[in-house]
């Protein structure tokens, strides 16, 4: 860095001044400045993204047009897990900027997790191609860029596309989630939520979508109308809705997607044996005609580490660094219950070092409770090329910290790859605007080859575990099984009338004494009827006393 050569001219061997020679370099008049002085602005900005412990290298300040490499803009590794923004138009570099985000997050050791939506993240597992244009960027922000490939993992949405299958139970997707995913109004996701509770009271277990629909069916049967009736019944009509949405979803391709083996989340939070950590790429590009379902089922997978992470405070590092590309789309038309339901877990889920990025085209697509809680912002180029963006752009230009920067005119004049950024500090408070020229990532930027991601999931150790649907017997072959013994029953009981009738059918005549007696109560016993009687008792029985004990199961594994 420029102002190094300072400290170098001190210990040179200068003559005595009183012998004649060259004054001393290290006492000449202005040697204490750098001989590359920084603006004074620039210089003010620069020492705000001074960090003494382990930081991520964004790149280099931008002031007056020209790239200031003494000048670096950091994020400190411990500030991570208080959740950030990357926002801008589309083809500005949000997903380099992902890119290079990720990689240095490996790089520290920290496992990451984020969705490709076009497919063209696959590169981080693989060297990046060095040329022309990366050797200048490395240049102008002071980068020693190398060609490094990080480990990584590659996963599909039930198996659809190239990847491990990933797949959650329908219980333990929940049916806030649920109903966010199928579009149900209010009153049918309430509705919802009493057929859980239902489900979750009588031990069936909802492990795929038949299992829903047969519970639903169940409900409004004459066999299963009055289960529901104390606590406020099922109408036909709703169950009727939430049939049509199940239906209709699993006909968009979503059934694989729930089932088991269901994911077990602590499968992010690993490091490679070199002690990187692992890059864990949810391939979307087959499924984002379906943007609600992903990013909804990203939404579980969050939920899900919150459920079973412990807390531990404020640590050097975060456990895990989670990007939500396509964000706008998980908040579109969802329902209060469900965006307080994000709000509540991006407040505390920092609290169990899980650091959370929303990507999207404008901050304004994020809620106000939810960008309140972020702390890091990468915000590339907007257009203005409408009244609505105009409206836009001023409306994320008063969200930024004042500054010395024109922002207005700034944000529509930054090239690709270049962002205004502002983090918090080591001390935890925001650092000064900076427009930024970011680093080039050291991985391929674009996707490998199909057979190289292919190769590298077989390859991989969760495969034999994933890979292999399983169908145990659930909710669906339960009633299943019900609805035969009922059958079997309704017979039973025709037949003990015709016994206790007699051949006559009027159920007179002498008495049979001790033995007819016996042989009837022999029949009833001995009748499916009874014996289904008896199983249902002591099962229930069971369920009470374990609830008891030990409260009501988590509905996960």
């Amino acid at each position: 860095m420029s102002g190094s050569a300072n400290t170098d001219t001190g210990t040179g061997g200068g003559t005595d001044p009183g012998a004649g020679g060259d004054p001393d370099p290290a006492t000449a008049p202005g040697a204490d400045l750098d001989p590359d002085p920084l603006p004074d602005p620039a210089r003010e900005i620069a020492a705000g993204y001074a960090v003494s412990g382990d930081a991520l290298d964004l790149g280099a300040l931008l002031w007056d047009g020209a790239c200031l490499s003494a000048a670096p803009v950091r994020i400190p590794l411990a500030m991570l897990n208080r959740h950030g923004l990357v926002a801008g138009a589309t083809g500005t570099g949000k997903t380099k900027t992902l890119q290079l985000i990720a990689e240095q997050l490996s790089a520290h050791g920290v496992p990451v997790f984020l969705a490709d939506i076009k497919g063209d993240v696959s590169g981080v597992s693989a060297p990046g191609e060095g040329g022309a244009a990366v050797d200048e960027r490395a240049a102008q922000v002071g980068q020693e860029w190398r060609a490094t490939g990080f480990p990584s993992e590659f996963y599909a949405l039930g198996g659809i596309g190239p990847g491990i299958p990933l797949r959650a139970t329908v219980t333990s997707f929940g049916p806030v989630l649920l109903a966010k995913v199928l579009g149900l109004n209010k009153t049918q996701e309430q509705s919802l939520g009493l057929i859980f509770h239902y489900a979750d009271a009588k031990g069936l277990e909802l492990v795929d979508l038949k299992d829903l629909r047969a519970v639903v069916a169940f409900l409004v049967s004459e066999t299963g109308r009055a289960e529901l009736k104390e606590i406020g019944g099922l109408s036909t009509a709703t169950a009727g809705v939430i049939l049509r949405s199940v239906t209709a979803f699993e006909q968009q391709g979503a059934g694989p997607f729930f089932g088991e083996p269901e994911f077990d989340t602590a499968d992010l939070l690993r490091q490679a044996p070199d002690g990187r950590g692992l890059v864990s790429v949810l391939e979307l590009a087959a499924v984002q005609d379906r943007p609600q379902l992903f990013s909804t089922f990203l939404m579980w997978l969050l939920a899900d580490l919150f459920h079973d992470l412990p807390e531990v405070g404020d640590a050097d590092r975060p456990r895990l660094v989670f990007f939500f590309d396509e964000a706008h789309l998980l908040f579109s038309d969802a329902s209060k219950a469900f965006l307080e339901s994000i709000t509540r877990t991006v407040r505390l889920i920092r609290s169990k070092g899980v650091g959370i990025f929303f990507v999207t085209q404008s901050p304004t697509d994020v809620p106000a409770a939810v960008l309140g809680q972020l702390g890091s912002r990468v915000q590339h180029a907007l257009r203005a090329f409408t009244p609505d963006d105009e409206k836009a752009l001023r409306a994320t230009v008063r969200t930024f910290p004042d500054s010395p920067y024109d922002l207005g005119e700034v944000l529509t004049g930054l090239g690709t790859g270049e962002a205004v950024v502002t983090v918090l500090s080591e001390r935890g408070a925001p650092t000064p605007v900076a427009a930024t020229r970011l680093r080039a990532p050291e991985s391929l930027m674009g996707p490998v080859a199909p057979d190289v991601l292919e190769a590298a999931v077989r390859g991989s150790v969760l495969y034999g575990r994933y890979a292999e649907a399983v169908d145990r017997e659930s909710a669906y072959e339960k009633l299943a099984a019900d609805d035969e013994q009922r059958v079997r029953d309704a017979a039973d009981r025709d037949a003990v009338d015709a016994a206790v009738k007699g051949p006559e059918g009027d159920g007179g005549g002498p008495a049979k004494g001790r033995e007819g007696d016996a042989s009837l109560v022999e029949q009833v016993v001995g009748s499916g009827m009874f014996r289904s009687l008896a199983r249902s008792m002591g099962t229930q029985l069971g369920r009470e006393i374990s609830r008891s004990l030990f409260g009501t199961a988590r509905r996960r594994r």
